[in-house]
């Protein structure tokens, strides 16, 4: 079993770490087909089917699909929608949209869950810098989950790198999240924030560390579907997410499928990455 201690976060086993790794991989190879499938003309309900197709096939199990009612594998959203956009067939993607893609798989009982941001043909240069914010963002928090430092660092870090980079917004309704024998677990993690502060990092504990960056306004609201969140001044949004274990050797990237080597050598050096 999985210990729990006054923390209320979910520690696991080494083995039960290579267990969460198997199903993180499912979801990364998941992502990986569907980052190459964007094209102008498909649809979000396209790549939904691929999605699913592709979770099946490797006998994992789409882990959005039914979650508190949501229809669909994948969360799709285009543009100003933020996060948890429901995938349909009404409108195609165009050249120049961009579209976040999250994407969760339940493989022998333990969650992956990760997103990425697609550019859909040539995009205008202020969204593949927004896009590379969010991402760099998300390497940054991922790169705080050391042994020692505590829970607001993450966010303290993702959000002192955005503001580094300019006047973008972050909305402060939504974040990262604990996972492990479920898809969204405590604790919850801000994308803001002051450092030093909650509970520390030791080995085996997971979050899901996930920036959502608007172009401009950091306000949101939540559509008549009671799922998609949208900027509130019509402008684009990016989403980038990875699931995390923390280990003694630094953070191990579950759903990256290096590990997070290539991208945290640079942020921790050559050996600060689990694989």
């Amino acid at each position: 079993m999985f210990k729990k201690k006054r923390h209320g976060i979910q520690v696991k086993t080494p083995e039960q770490l290579e267990k969460m790794r198997a199903a993180g991989l499912v979801v990364g190879r998941t992502l990986q087909l569907l980052r190459e499938s964007v094209q102008p003309g498909m649809t979000p309900l396209d790549l939904d089917a691929i999605a699913e197709k592709a979770i099946r096939d490797e006998g994992a199990i789409p882990s959005f699909k039914g979650y508190q009612g949501f229809p669909a594998t994948i969360c799709a959203s285009v543009n100003d929608e933020v996060v948890h956009g429901i995938p349909t067939d009404r409108r195609a993607l165009r050249e120049g949209d961009v579209i976040s893609i999250d994407c969760g798989a339940i493989l022998d009982g333990w969650h992956g869950d990760s997103a990425i941001t697609v550019p859909v043909g040539e995009v205008d240069p202020r969204l593949t810098e927004l896009m590379r914010v969010t991402e760099e963002a998300m390497w940054h928090g991922i790169a705080a989950l050391t042994v020692g430092r505590h829970l607001s660092d993450i966010g303290y870090e993702v959000e002192k790198y955005i503001r580094a980079q300019g006047r973008y917004g972050i909305p402060k309704e939504y974040g990262g999240h604990g996972i492990g024998t479920e898809m969204h677990m405590d604790p919850w993690v801000a994308n803001y924030g002051k450092p030093g502060k909650g509970p520390e990092f030791e080995p085996g504990m997971c979050f899901a560390i996930e920036p959502m960056v608007n172009l401009g306004t950091d306000r949101t609201k939540v559509l008549e579907d009671d799922w998609t969140v949208v900027t509130i001044d019509g402008k684009a949004s990016a989403h980038f997410e990875h699931s995390v274990a923390v280990t003694h050797n630094g953070p191990w990237v579950l759903t990256a499928l290096d590990g997070g080597k290539e991208r945290l050598a640079g942020l921790l050096g050559d050996d600060a990455s689990r694989e």
